[in-house]
């Protein structure tokens, strides 16, 4: 009695070994130099170019979006900017027979995937043309419940597996979704069965307005792929090419029937969590938002591409006005799109009436004809 135990049988010291082993991965620094040379993708000048681009057009999107959203042309959205390279460049990892099931924030990633950007403005105005994916784009609708998109693709990801296919399904949530219950009981899941999927937490430091050092004890939430059993890794998320690597890399393990991976991006929103009402003022301060700035995911990026010859002002500049003529026809289609009536919302809910729903339906059907 009173002796002390040893390493192997001390909890904290177990857990101390745990978290030293977890070291973020980083391919580009902030100034958009490589660090890692062993780990540099072999991508083509054109996928090089091609990535900026996605990216570029996204800042874009979001920023013609917030604009719209002012407007009252588009109804919920959750801002982007700042977590591009998180977003789009695991997105590029991809192939077209994978599947997406995105949270509300990941709309960039099931557009660039082949979602018409027409769809996604009715998606986000309530619409049910927004969540009617054209035949071979392998997308679900963007899910509104926190975390509920881990089971789903822990589901998903066993489809594949059964079906013997060689692809895989991928999902996102933030730091906030690391902490529901759905998230643990999804990794679990696919971790058992070993199914293909990629799950992504986005820390983008504040949930909707609690601090990540409020939101778990863990030095990493990376690490939270330990109790189930999977590989987990720790990015910067603020760099595309390790973004990249990690989904690629984990994208391989999974179809050669390795089971999942758990990353953690560590990236950062620039706008409020949502354009209803949010104030990130109230928990972020100007220097935190300063600080995360100096390490812009499209900055760094652009002076990777700009040190090989690749990118220029005139190039960015093309994407931008392609951008913009683009989102402009796309609300023009959401905005000509008829109206969706209430009756249209009851007969897409159910195949055949309950009692209670048939008598309304004729009140509304009616007052609909007038």
């Amino acid at each position: 009695m009173g002796e002390k135990l040893s390493n192997q049988y001390n909890p904290k010291a177990v857990l101390n070994e745990v978290e030293e082993k977890f070291q973020m991965f980083q391919i580009l620094n902030e100034k958009g130099e490589i660090v890692s040379e062993e780990n540099e993708p072999k991508l083509s000048d054109e996928e090089l170019v091609e990535l900026m681009s996605r990216m570029v057009y996204t800042r874009i999107l979001d920023q013609r979006s917030i604009s719209l959203n002012r407007q009252g042309r588009l109804g919920f959205y959750a801002p982007t900017a700042g977590q591009e390279a998180s977003q789009i460049a695991s997105h590029f990892a991809l192939e077209k027979e994978d599947w997406i099931l995105p949270g509300y924030r990941d709309v960039p990633q099931i557009v660039w995937h082949g979602l018409p950007l027409s769809k996604a403005f009715l998606f986000s105005r309530g619409h049910f043309v927004g969540n009617q994916a054209p035949e071979g784009v392998n997308v679900l609708a963007p899910q509104i419940i926190i975390g509920a998109q881990y089971i789903q693709t822990a589901g998903v990801a066993l489809g594949l597996q059964k079906r013997g296919k060689k692809n895989v399904a991928i999902t996102y949530t933030g730091d906030g979704g690391s902490s529901q219950g759905d998230f643990y009981e999804g990794i679990n899941f696919a971790g058992a069965f070993k199914s293909p999927a990629i799950f992504i937490i986005q820390n983008n430091q504040y949930a909707i307005s609690t601090p990540r050092e409020l939101q778990t004890a863990g030095k990493t939430l990376a690490q939270k792929g330990i109790a189930a059993g999977i590989p987990c890794v720790q990015v910067d998320g603020m760099d595309a090419l390790a973004v990249y690597v990690a989904t690629r890399d984990a994208r391989e393990r999974a179809i050669n029937g390795e089971g999942p991976t758990l990353i953690e991006t560590v990236c950062y929103r620039y706008g409020p969590h949502t354009m209803s009402g949010d104030d990130p003022t109230r928990y972020r301060t100007t220097d935190i938002d300063n600080e995360w700035a100096a390490k812009d995911p499209i900055v760094r990026f652009r002076n990777y591409l700009e040190g090989k010859g690749l990118w220029s002002e005139a190039k960015e500049e093309e994407v931008i006005e392609r951008a913009k003529e683009e989102i402009k026809e796309a609300i023009k289609i959401a905005d000509e799109t008829p109206k969706q009536t209430v009756t249209d919302l009851i007969t897409n809910m159910y195949e055949e009436l309950p009692v209670n729903l048939q008598e309304q339906y004729s009140i509304y059907k009616e007052k609909e004809s007038r």
